[in-house]
């Protein structure tokens, strides 16, 4: 009998108490299915995975962006307009700034803030205020508002509110979990970074103009050094990152390795007559061709014998040619060690603090095009969450360079 009055219907054949008959005014409960019935539809397979991760990708650098834009555009409207409403209207300045025409969403921004106050959702003292609450087009209304107010700060209202529009659909995605295709991530990215630079916000590192800082970069900067980028072989590194953008317009470039393909093969000898005339001073670094530890390389990588060689004294040819054509021919320095190598690496502008290295290890069986690529930012300091105030540590850019300039040190010059 069950608790309602009625009787339960009989259970499996063979239990205590079981009647095949089942007597009138009976209910009668659906048997749960069977477990294995139900599995196959729950479970993701490898492409379900790799879909789901991809978008939590996007979606996290897409809030990364929209949280530090709206971080810095919240900083921007509390000193230009608290100091205006505050004097006179006290901790409500916000309602007062917003205006009769924004009284609905200020209001509603306050009814927000007594839920979380009453429910503990206020982690941060510094959060205990209307202010925190308003949303992005909130802010950006508050800004067109009072636009004569922060007209002295901000060149062109049109760029800001370019960007903000620009914002609003990887903002309504991210805000309800839906799919982030990568054209929207990209032109977020772009927007954010347009808008951060508007508002004061840029990046401060100086090599930005070559390799712009990325958001997720500064977060978690201090896990991996002066790192910035991994590629698994040069053919990728310059699809996201060509000569071009390595090693135009640079002041000075410092190269080691065995043949230095990346520069040679990829960045065109009138483009280096051009850079060394307008002020770049260029120091290479290549193995002797006719070394000892250029034979073993080739057995490394089971390649015929003087293979090897050869490729390498036809670089250091062109780059000969190179500097031949130039008016100052001492800018333009060549030559070559008889160590084993150890890596390759290009440092441009390694001795300032806008500089940037491309590394790669030398591997037993992998040729230099196919080795993993580091791209190093120079001219940074890591600080790191869990030491004192003020710590920080070096990254790998250094070390890179020290090695460089004892190679030199020991090797000989090519006439």
């Amino acid at each position: 009998m069950g608790s309602g009055g009625l009787e339960l219907p009989p259970g499996d054949d063979g239990h205590e108490g079981n009647s095949a008959d089942v007597p009138p005014g009976a209910v009668s409960l659906a048997r749960p299915m069977e477990t294995n019935s139900i599995g196959p539809e729950l479970e993701w397979d490898a492409d379900a995975w790799r879909e789901v991760r991809t978008r939590a990708q996007r979606a996290g650098r897409a809030y990364i962006w929209l949280n530090l834009v709206e971080q810095r555009l919240r900083a921007v409207v509390a000193a230009v307009l608290r100091p205006i409403y505050e004097p006179v209207h006290g901790d409500d300045w916000v309602v007062a700034a917003a205006g009769p025409a924004g009284q609905e969403w200020v209001q509603r921004a306050v009814a927000v803030r007594e839920v979380s106050r009453r429910k503990g959702y206020l982690l941060d003292p510094a959060d205990d205020n209307v202010l925190s609450f308003l949303t992005l087009p909130q802010l950006r209304e508050l800004m067109v508002q009072h636009w004569p107010c922060f007209e002295p700060y901000v060149d062109e209202r049109r760029d800001v509110e370019l960007a903000l529009d620009e914002l609003e659909v990887t903002r309504n995605v991210v805000s309800r979990n839906r799919a982030l295709s990568e054209a929207v991530l990209s032109q977020a990215e772009r927007a954010s970074a347009r808008l951060l630079e508007i508002l004061g916000a840029g990046g401060d590192v100086p090599s930005a103009r070559r390799l712009p800082v990325d958001a997720v970069e500064d977060l978690v900067g201090d896990r991996y050094a002066d790192v910035v980028a991994v590629h698994p072989d040069r053919v990728r590194l310059l699809r996201q990152f060509p000569a071009e953008d390595i090693f135009g317009n640079a002041r000075r470039l410092d190269a080691i390795g065995i043949g230095l393909n990346l520069l040679v093969q990829n960045f065109s000898g009138r483009r280096l007559v051009r850079l060394a005339e307008a002020g770049c001073r260029v120091r290479l670094l290549f193995l002797n061709p006719a070394s000892s530890a250029v034979k073993r390389r080739e057995r490394e990588l089971g390649i015929k014998r003087g293979e090897l060689s050869r490729a390498v004294e036809m670089n250091i040819l062109h780059m000969r040619r190179v500097r031949a054509r130039l008016r100052d021919p001492g800018a333009f320095e060549i030559q070559v060690f008889d160590e084993t190598p150890r890596f390759t690496a290009y440092l441009v502008d390694g001795d300032g603090s806008d500089g940037i290295a491309v590394v790669q290890s030398y591997l037993r069986r992998t040729r230099g095009m196919e080795a993993p690529v580091l791209v190093l930012r120079g001219g940074s300091r890591v600080v790191r969450a869990d030491q004192p105030d003020g710590a920080c540590d070096g990254g790998l850019f250094p070390t890179y360079r020290e090695e460089f300039e004892l190679a030199w040190a020991d090797s000989r010059p090519v006439s």
